[in-house]
This record gives structure tokens, sequence and C-alpha cells, in this order.
């Protein structure tokens, strides 16, 4: 399994009696279902609905829970669930100068079980992935790939991380798929933001979606409109030469599909299509003013 030190990541201790019970009533994620060994992808919702900030959650011991995020947000991090906290018996804080590392097994004949047998407090299977993806803390294999590497594999399965695929404060867990990555507990009860995403489930409403973007030619910087028509259908997130995704409405996708319409982006040429594990589909029919 190729394995890469991720720079860009902190860690965030909280623990104690209430810890679990806290972050439960808050975070987007069902801790009820966390299994030892696994980190599951979750965030902390505005009122409104929209992403404040995304990390993965796992056990890091009795009464306590680790969260992974990206480095550059974790301080405000920490500081919005300090605010949150109130009453309850729980310790927040950031790690000095933490080891995150990630190992994947892009060869799907290998066996789940072989690289998953030896997962600790400290090495938890990202659950994000159809195949073993872990994550170390702490203590990490010796690093034979790059970041790099790391972000290829994860643009290829269709993962999507704030930063270079979205901004936080402009997306709801539907957007990136939260709601199919186990990153949403639509039956927990109430958290931040629960009735404006419920809403969204059950009305089947979200019309934005990542897509897997691939191109005969290197891929233009993140941030770059998908064009149709002259329309735009979409914005381009992280790319890895000729790979990238993107989050598109599809809806305005599907008609420019429907249509035979060039999808471009930055004038080079696209091909959008569906992550093969997601369940979502495009509309049946377009409307005239998505057309």
């Amino acid at each position: 399994m190729p394995t890469a030190i991720l720079a860009d990541r902190a860690i965030i201790d909280v623990s104690g009696p209430d810890a679990e019970h806290f972050l439960q009533n808050i975070l987007t994620v069902d801790l009820a279902v966390l299994g030892q060994g696994e980190a599951k992808p979750g965030a902390l919702l505005a009122p409104q609905g929209k992403i404040m900030f995304d990390f993965l959650v796992s056990r890091s011991g009795e009464n306590a829970l680790r969260l992974e995020c990206r480095a550059d947000i974790a301080d405000d991090f920490v500081r919005r669930l300090t605010l949150y906290r109130l009453r309850a018996k729980a310790d927040i804080s950031k790690q000095d100068q933490p080891v995150v590392a990630v190992s994947w097994q892009s060869d799907s004949a290998s066996s789940q079980a072989d690289s998953t047998a030896s997962q600790t407090e400290s090495t938890v299977r990202d659950s994000r992935f159809q195949s073993p993806v872990l994550r170390h803390y702490g203590a990490a294999p010796s690093a034979d790939a790059t970041a790099a590497d790391w972000h290829a594999f994860r643009i290829a399965n269709g993962v999507a991380e704030s930063g270079p695929d979205y901004a936080l404060s402009d997306a709801f867990p539907h957007d990136v798929l939260l709601d199919l990555l186990g990153g949403v507990g639509f039956k927990k009860g109430c958290f931040i933001g629960q009735e404006v995403v419920s809403r969204m489930q059950h009305r089947g409403t979200a019309r934005r979606r990542v897509l897997l973007i691939s191109a005969a030619s290197d891929l233009p910087a993140p941030g770059t409109d998908l064009v149709s028509a002259g329309k735009v259908v979409g914005t381009l997130g992280s790319v890895s030469g000729g790979h990238g995704l993107a989050i598109a409405r599809i809806d305005r996708v599907k008609a420019a599909l429907d249509a035979g319409a060039e999808i471009t982006t930055g004038d080079v040429p696209v091909t959008p299509a569906i992550p093969t594990w997601a369940s979502f589909t495009y509309p049946e029919a377009t409307s005239a003013e998505d057309a």
C-alpha cells in the first residue's frame, strides 16, 4: 500500500464524559454507528445548512474522539466547538504538530481484511472509499508516495474535500455527497442545520453533485467554470493531469448531454461521469429554463 504524509492536516481531540453526546447533538455524522477502527466523514453546518467545517472523525480511546481536519481551519473549528460546548463535560484541544499519514490500496483484488487487520486506535479505515484506505495518526509507516499521489487516488474515487473542491460556507452536504458517504445521520435526530438538510433529502431537491471529469489534455486550475452553450454548468475542483472533480448542476449537465453539446473548462473539452459507487442519477427530464 502506498503511504503519504499529509502535512496540511490537523487533529482536534474531544474527550470527557459528555464528549460523544456533545458532538452528536451538533455534527451531521451519527456517532452511534461509528465503529472502533474506522473514520467517518462529517461536517459542522451553519443553521442554514451549509458546511462550515468538514472533517473525519474516529475513536481515540474511552470517551475520546479524534477530528481530523484541514490545518488552516483547525483553530477556527476549535473556537466554534468551544462556543457550542456550554456546560458539557468535554475537553477540546488541538494537537501540537501531529503526524497524519494515509495508505491506500488501489488493487481491488487485494483482501480488505489483510489490509485492515493491524488497525488500532491510531490507525483507522477511511470509510469514504470502497477499497482499503488507512489513516495513520502519531506513528506512521515510512512514506513512499507523495500527497499528489494521494490526491490523484482520491480524485479517481470521486471523494471531494473542502479547499480544492469547494469553499466552506458555500456547499450543502448533498452537494459534496456526504449524504452518500455516511456523513449525515438522517435518523439520529437534531443537529445544527438538520432541518434544511432533511428537507433536501426528503424532497429530492439536490441538483448540485460531485462528478468525475476527464479530458484528453491537462485540466486547468481548480475554480475554473464548466461551460456548455455559453451557460455555466459547474465548477472544477481538484485536478490531476487530465482527471478531476467538479461540483456541477446535474440537470444542466444532463441537458447538455441530451443535446449533444460540448462541455468545456478553460477551453478544454471534458467528459463528465457519475462516480461508480454513487447512487444518484441524472434527472430524467430537464426544464426549459435549464435546457
